[in-house]
C-alpha cells in the first residue's frame, strides 16, 4: 500500500514539475480600439500554482475594472499516463481615451519559485470616427427614415458603408515573379455572408492562400471612419507572359441583415418570425493592372526558377556492386515559383541505367511565393565495374532582387563499382511503383538456332469456308436489327409528347437536386418556388398538359383518365397545397422544408410507378 501511495505522489510531483518547466503567460487583447470604448485584456497562466502576479503598467489607459480571476483544472489519463491541465486567467477592463499607439509591457508571475513573463503587446487607439461599426445599423435606419423610405433595400447601403479593396504586393514584376493579391473587406453594416472567388486569369498561374474559415474582424481607421475589417481572400499570382496584364474587377455577393421597420417586434416574437430582413448586396473590388517585364536573354541551362534558391545533393553511398540500385537526390530549396522548376540535367556515366526521377514537393504558400524544397530523386543501376564520377550540377535561376541570373552548384561524387551479382529488381519496383525486370545488356542479339527444326503447315485459307459465309449472315442480321431499332427510335423522337413523358422523371430529378442545394443553403423562398415548379412541370410533361391549362381540377381529371388511384391523386394535390402554404407557416422553417422535400420526392416516385402509359 505504501508503494502505491509513493508512486501516486511521485507521479503528481512529476506532473507539477513538468508544468512548472513549461509555464508561460499568454495575452489576449485587441490590436485596435476606438477612443472611448471599453475593452478587455486577459492574462492566462497555464498552471494554477501562481504567486505574486503583477500586471503591466497600463500607461495611456484607464483601468475600469480588474483584475478578476478564473481558475480551471482537470486531470486526463490516457493509456495509463496521467496529465493534469490547469490555468488561471486575470481579466482587466480598460478604456483608451486618447488616440495613439500604446505598448503594454510584460506581466510577471512566480511559478514554482521561478519568475515568468508574458510578451508585450501594442494596442492602437483610433480617434472617434464619423460613424463606427457599432452604430452602423441605427445610422442606416435613420438615413432611410429621413429619406422617407421605411422599407430597407440594398441600394440604401452606400459605398462608404461596405466595400472591398484589392491590393497587389507589387505592380511591376518580371515573368514568374510572385505577386500577393489581397482582397480586404471594410464594413459598417451587419454583413452575415459573402461569396466571391477569383476566376482563372489569362497570363497568370494562381495559387490561393489558405485563410481561416471563421473570419476575425479588427478595427481600422480608413478615411476618417472606423471600420470592422478582415482580409477576406489572398492569392499568389505568377505571371506567365510579359506586358500589361489586367486583374479584372471582382464582384462579391453579400447578405446584409437590417431591422425590418415594417414588422412589429412583438408580433414577430410571438409569430416565430424574425424582425430582421436580409438584403442581397453586390460589392465590386477594383481592377488592377500588373506591368510584367520579360526576363533577360535566358541561358541555355536555365532551370525556369525565378526567386531565391540554393541547391544540394546526396548519394546513397560511394561503393557499389554491378546491378545494385543507387539513389541520387538533388534538393532545390528557396522561395519563388517552385512548381515551375524543371528537372535538373545530371550527366550520369554511360554505363549507368537511369530511371525517370521521382519528384517530391515539400513547400508551403507564403507572401513571397512558394517556400520550401523540391527534391528530384534518381534511381540508377551501374552495369560495369570501375571507378566513376557523377559531375557537379549547375542550377541556374533568375534572382529577382538582383535582376540577374545566378548559378549555384552541387559537389561532384566519385564512386567505385565492383563486379557482383547484385539484383536491383525490388528497389526498381519500389521506386517505379510496379514490377520491372532489370534489363540485360550486351545479350539482346541471340545466336542463330542450329540442329533439326520441325516445321508445321499453316491452316487452310478462311475465304470461301462455311465460317466465312456464316460471318456474313450474322453481320446481315445485326444490320437489320440495328436498322429496325433505329427507325423505332426516330419515330419515338418525333413524338414530342411521348418523349416529354418519358423524360419527365429525369427532369424532375434534376430539379429536386437543385432544390436540395437551396435547402442546404437555407434559401426558403427559392426552395419552395423550385419544388412547386418541379411538381407542376413533372405532371405537365407526364400527362402532356399545356402550361396554360395547368390547374388542380385538370390534373385530377387527367390522372383519373390514366387510371391513377383517387387516394394518390388527393395525396399529390395535398403536397401542392402544403408546398404553397409552408413558407408562411409558423414554426421551425428548416424542419418544414425537410418534410416538404421528402413529400415531393415520394409523391413523384409514386406517380411514376402508377401512371399508365
Amino acid at each position: 500500500m505504501k508503494k502505491i501511495v509513493l508512486i501516486a505522489v511521485y507521479m503528481f510531483i512529476g506532473i507539477a514539475t513538468a508544468f512548472a518547466d513549461n509555464a508561460r503567460i499568454t495575452v489576449e487583447a485587441p490590436s485596435a480600439v476606438e477612443a472611448g470604448d471599453q475593452f478587455r485584456v486577459q492574462f492566462t497562466v497555464n498552471t494554477d500554482d501562481v504567486s505574486n502576479f503583477e500586471a503591466p503598467d497600463f500607461k495611456g489607459f484607464e483601468v475600469i475594472f480588474g483584475p478578476s480571476t478564473m481558475r480551471q483544472s482537470g486531470v486526463q489519463i490516457i493509456n495509463g499516463r496521467a496529465s493534469r491541465n490547469s490555468s488561471i486567467t486575470y481579466t482587466f477592463v480598460i478604456l483608451g481615451s486618447k488616440p495613439g499607439t500604446y505598448k503594454l509591457g510584460s506581466a510577471t508571475a512566480v511559478v514554482d519559485g521561478k519568475t515568468i513573463r508574458s510578451n508585450s503587446v501594442q494596442i492602437k487607439v483610433l480617434p472617434m470616427g464619423q460613424g463606427g461599426a457599432s452604430s452602423s445599423q441605427s445610422g442606416s435606419s435613420r438615413r432611410r427614415s429621413q429619406s422617407g423610405n421605411s422599407n430597407p433595400s440594398a441600394s440604401d447601403i452606400s459605398r462608404d458603408e461596405l466595400f472591398i479593396t484589392a491590393e497587389a504586393s507589387r505592380t511591376r514584376v518580371h515573368e514568374q515573379e510572385a505577386i500577393l493579391l489581397t482582397y480586404k473587406l471594410y464594413t459598417l453594416v451587419n454583413l452575415t455572408q459573402l461569396d466571391g472567388k477569383l476566376p482563372s486569369l489569362n497570363g497568370f498561374q494562381i495559387q490561393e492562400l489558405p485563410l481561416p474559415r471563421n473570419k476575425k474582424y479588427s478595427l481600422e481607421s480608413y478615411n476618417g471612419r472606423n471600420y470592422q475589417t478582415v482580409v477576406w481572400s489572398q492569392y499568389l499570382l505568377f505571371p506567365q507572359q510579359s506586358g500589361d496584364l489586367v486583374i479584372p474587377a471582382l464582384t462579391f455577393e453579400g447578405i446584409v441583415q437590417e431591422i425590418n421597420r415594417n414588422i412589429d417586434p412583438i408580433d414577430a416574437f410571438f409569430n416565430g418570425t424574425s424582425g430582421l430582413i436580409e438584403l442581397k448586396k453586390k460589392i465590386v473590388a477594383p481592377k488592377i493592372v500588373i506591368h510584367v517585364s520579360p526576363l533577360p536573354a535566358k541561358p541555355d541551362n536555365f532551370s525556369g526558377a525565378v526567386g531565391h534558391f540554393s541547391v544540394s545533393s546526396s548519394i546513397s553511398g560511394d561503393k557499389f556492386k554491378t546491378n545494385d540500385a543507387v539513389t541520387f537526390k538533388v534538393d532545390v530549396s528557396g522561395t519563388g515559383n517552385m512548381k515551375l522548376i524543371s528537372t535538373p540535367k545530371v550527366n550520369f556515366p554511360k554505363d549507368f541505367e537511369v530511371y525517370d526521377p521521382k519528384i517530391n514537393d515539400n513547400f508551403s504558400i507564403t507572401r513571397n511565393g512558394l517556400t520550401g524544397t523540391r527534391q528530384f530523386e534518381y534511381l540508377v543501376v551501374p552495369r560495369r565495374p570501375g571507378t566513376y564520377t557523377i559531375p557537379a550540377i549547375d542550377f541556374v535561376y533568375f534572382d529577382t532582387s538582383a535582376d540577374v541570373y545566378k548559378t549555384v552548384s552541387t559537389k561532384p561524387y566519385a564512386i567505385t563499382v565492383e563486379k557482383g551479382k547484385g539484383n536491383a529488381s525490388q528497389a526498381i519496383a519500389d521506386f517505379t511503383g510496379g514490377q520491372e525486370d532489370v534489363k540485360t545488356l550486351n545479350e539482346d542479339i541471340r545466336y542463330i538456332k542450329t540442329g533439326d527444326v520441325k516445321l508445321s503447315k499453316n491452316g487452310a485459307p478462311f475465304f470461301g469456308t462455311w465460317m466465312y459465309v456464316l460471318a456474313y449472315v450474322v453481320l446481315l442480321i445485326v444490320f437489320v436489327v440495328i436498322l429496325v431499332l433505329g427507325r423505332k427510335q426516330m419515330r419515338d423522337n418525333a413524338n414530342i409528347a411521348k418523349m416529354r413523358g418519358k423524360k419527365a422523371n429525369k427532369v424532375a430529378g434534376k430539379r429536386m437536386k437543385y432544390a436540395s442545394q437551396l435547402l442546404s443553403a437555407k434559401k426558403q423562398g427559392e426552395f419552395y418556388d423550385e419544388v412547386l415548379r418541379t411538381l407542376w412541370g413533372y405532371i405537365s410533361d407526364k400527362l402532356n398538359i399545356p402550361q396554360e391549362h395547368l390547374n388542380k381540377d385538370n390534373v385530377a381529371m387527367r390522372l383519373d383518365e390514366h387510371g391513377v388511384d383517387k387516394a394518390l391523386t388527393e395525396e399529390f394535390i395535398k403536397v401542392l397545397n402544403d408546398c404553397e402554404f409552408a413558407r408562411y407557416a409558423p414554426g421551425d422553417a428548416i424542419e418544414t422544408m425537410d418534410k416538404t422535400y421528402e413529400d415531393a420526392v415520394a409523391i413523384i416516385s409514386k406517380m411514376e410507378n402508377n401512371i399508365k402509359k
